[in-house]
């Protein structure tokens, strides 16, 4: 078996295909030649504009300890005195035991579908563009998809959160 087939047959982006799959989103699952661990990396890979990436980070309710998914541009930071004030509470970036524990998946490969997560947010200027781009279950997949989708598949609530 080669390392291509092994990444996108691994169970993290085998969950992703099938959170799609039930979200009846029929997108392709794309194999990068290396890791995207960044908006900036994935958009060299994919050869489009680093606004295009749908980021998925997570972060954690300082007072609740929820675990909360903002679905941001690669080309904007997320505004975190926004999101508290959306949320109701500080808030602050999850570190890696953190994302794996809520939502399954490493950093660089939480994808927007197949985590759990019930609060989620989506960056309204991601809207400004017909195809996006987001990770896939693993550091070297992404999928593409539109705004509509984005916010169909996530069930999340769009939001300005850009800095």
């Amino acid at each position: 078996m080669s390392s291509a087939s092994a990444v996108l047959t691994s169970p993290s982006v085998q969950r992703v295909r099938q959170a799609l799959e039930r979200a009846g989103l029929d997108a392709d699952i794309v194999e990068l030649p290396g890791a995207a661990r960044t908006a900036r990396a994935a958009a060299e890979f994919l050869g489009c504009d680093v606004a295009q990436i749908a980021n998925s980070l997570v972060f954690r309710g300082e007072t609740s300890g929820t675990a909360m998914l903002v679905m941001s541009s690669g080309a904007r930071r997320v505004d975190t005195g926004a999101l508290q004030k959306l949320v109701g509470e500080p808030v602050g970036k999850a570190d890696a035991d953190f994302v794996r524990l809520h939502t399954g998946f490493a950093i660089g490969g939480v994808a927007p579908a197949g985590h759990g997560l019930t609060q989620v947010f989506v960056e309204k200027s991601l809207s400004a563009f017909d195809e996006l781009w987001a990770a896939a279950g693993h550091p070297h997949t992404v999928f593409r998809l539109s705004f509509e989708q984005l916010l169909r598949i996530t069930n999340g609530v769009p939001a300005e959160l850009a800095a």
